[in-house]
C-alpha cells in the first residue's frame, strides 16, 4: 500500500469517526425530559432601548416563544414547549393570576404530558408566587421559578442562563419531591425561605437565615438539604375549585404608629391582617385595641416581623392569648399573607391557623 493510499484511508477513517461522533452527540428527543415553560412576564421578558440600559426598561414585552428561542441550547437537554399565562410586571401580580397559574400547573403535572415545569416571573413578587405554588401544587414533579434582574436586551442579560438552569433542574430526577424551587444566579433556593434582598444586583435572591439548598455547576444541580415544612403533595390546600382568594392586608409597624391603617383594612373588608411588626413582632400600643376590635369582628390577625429573620415569639412582646392574635413563625410578612389567604379558604379558627404556620 502506497503512502498516498494510506493517507487517503486515514482521512476517510477520521471523517467516518467524526460523523459518528456528531451523530452520537445529537440528543434523542424520546429520552429527553418534557418541560413546559409557563411565562408570566417580568424583567426576564423586558426590553430596553440600549444594551447598557438596566433600569427604566419596559418589562413583560417578549412572549414565551421569544424567551425559548433566545436559549437554543435547551433543545439539547429537554423537549421544551411554552405557554403564556400572563404578561405583567410582577408588581402587578394578582391572586387571580396565581389561581390561573396554579390550576394550569396542576393540570399539566397530572396529565402526564410533562416531567417538570419552569415558570418565568418578575422578581418583585417572585417569592410570593413561588411560595403560593409550594402550598398548592399536587405533584412531586419539579416546579422551578426563575426571573432576571436585567432585561433581555442587556449585553449581560441573566435571563437566558436562568432559564437554561431552571430547565436543567426541572428535568433532573434529584429535584423531585423537594417542593417548588427558585433558580437564579447559579444557586437553588426553596420557595419557603427565599427572598429578594437587593433592589438591583443579580445575586439578590437569598435565604439569609437558612441558606441555599443547592448550586448549579457545569450543567448539573447539586442539592445539599431540603425543607422540613409541608409542601406540594403533603399540603392540605386545594385550590382547583377556588375562584376567589380571601382578602388579606399587611399593616406595617413603625415608631409613633396609629390605628388608622389597621381600621381602614378592616373597613375595606379584609378577612385577615398581617402586622409587619418591629423587632420580635412588637406592636405600637395604640394598635393593640385595634387588633382586639378586629378579632371581635372575625378578622384573623397574624403577627409577623419587618426584620425579615427570626421567629416571632408567641406571648412574647404581645400577650397573644389576651389580644387574640397568632404568630407567623419565621415567615416574612408577604409570605405570612400568602399562607393566611390559603388558610382562610378552609377555616377562620385562630388556633387551627396558627398550627398551619408551624406546619408550613
Amino acid at each position: 500500500m502506497t503512502r498516498r493510499i494510506q493517507t487517503v484511508l486515514g482521512l476517510a477513517c477520521v471523517l467516518v469517526l467524526s460523523a459518528g461522533a456528531s451523530f452520537a452527540a445529537e440528543p434523542d428527543a424520546k429520552k429527553l425530559p418534557n418541560i413546559k415553560i409557563l411565562a408570566t412576564g417580568g424583567t426576564i421578558a423586558g426590553t430596553a432601548g440600549a444594551s447598557t440600559q438596566t433600569v427604566g426598561y419596559t418589562s413583560a414585552v417578549l412572549a414565551v416563544d421569544k424567551l425559548i428561542a433566545g436559549v437554543p441550547e435547551i433543545k439539547t437537554i429537554a423537549n421544551v414547549s411554552g405557554e403564556q399565562i400572563s404578561q405583567v410586571g410582577s408588581e402587578n401580580m394578582t391572586s387571580e393570576i396565581w389561581l390561573k397559574l396554579a390550576k394550569r400547573v396542576n393540570q399539566l403535572l397530572a396529565s402526564g404530558e410533562v416531567d417538570g415545569i419552569v415558570i418565568t416571573h418578575g422578581t418583585d413578587t417572585l417569592e410570593e408566587t413561588a411560595y403560593f405554588l409550594n402550598l398548592v401544587t399536587k405533584s412531586d414533579k419539579p416546579v422551578v421559578v426563575c426571573g432576571a434582574m436585567r432585561p433581555a436586551t442587556a449585553m449581560s442579560a441573566d435571563g437566558p442562563m436562568n432559564i437554561y438552569n431552571s430547565v436543567l433542574i426541572a428535568g433532573n430526577p434529584d429535584a423531585k419531591g423537594r417542593g417548588v424551587l427558585v433558580a437564579m444566579n447559579d444557586v437553588i433556593n426553596n420557595a419557603r425561605d427565599v427572598t429578594k434582598t437587593n433592589t438591583s444586583t443579580m445575586d439578590t435572591f437569598r435565604a439569609p437565615e437558612l441558606g441555599f439548598i443547592g448550586y448549579i455547576q457545569d450543567g448539573k444541580p447539586y442539592f445539599y438539604k431540603e425543607s422540613t415544612r409541608k409542601h406540594t403533595t403533603h399540603s392540605a390546600f386545594d385550590i382547583m375549585s377556588v375562584s376567589v382568594l380571601p382578602r388579606v392586608d399587611i399593616v406595617y409597624g413603625y415608631a409613633n404608629n396609629s390605628r388608622a391603617m389597621f381600621d381602614s383594612a378592616v373597613a375595606a373588608g379584609a378577612k385577615g391582617i398581617v402586622h409587619a411588626g418591629v423587632g420580635n413582632g412588637s406592636v405600637f400600643s395604640e394598635l393593640i385595641p385595634a387588633m382586639k376590635d378586629a378579632v371581635k369582628k372575625g378578622v384573623v390577625v397574624v403577627r409577623s416581623s419587618r426584620v425579615g429573620n427570626g421567629l416571632v415569639a408567641r406571648n412574647g412582646e404581645v400577650n397573644d392569648d389576651e389580644v387574640g392574635t397568632i404568630v407567623a413563625d419565621n415567615l416574612n410578612p408577604q409570605k405570612a399573607r400568602v399562607l393566611l389567604m390559603l388558610a382562610l379558604t378552609q377555616t377562620n379558627d385562630a388556633k387551627a391557623i396558627e398550627k398551619m404556620y408551624h406546619d408550613y
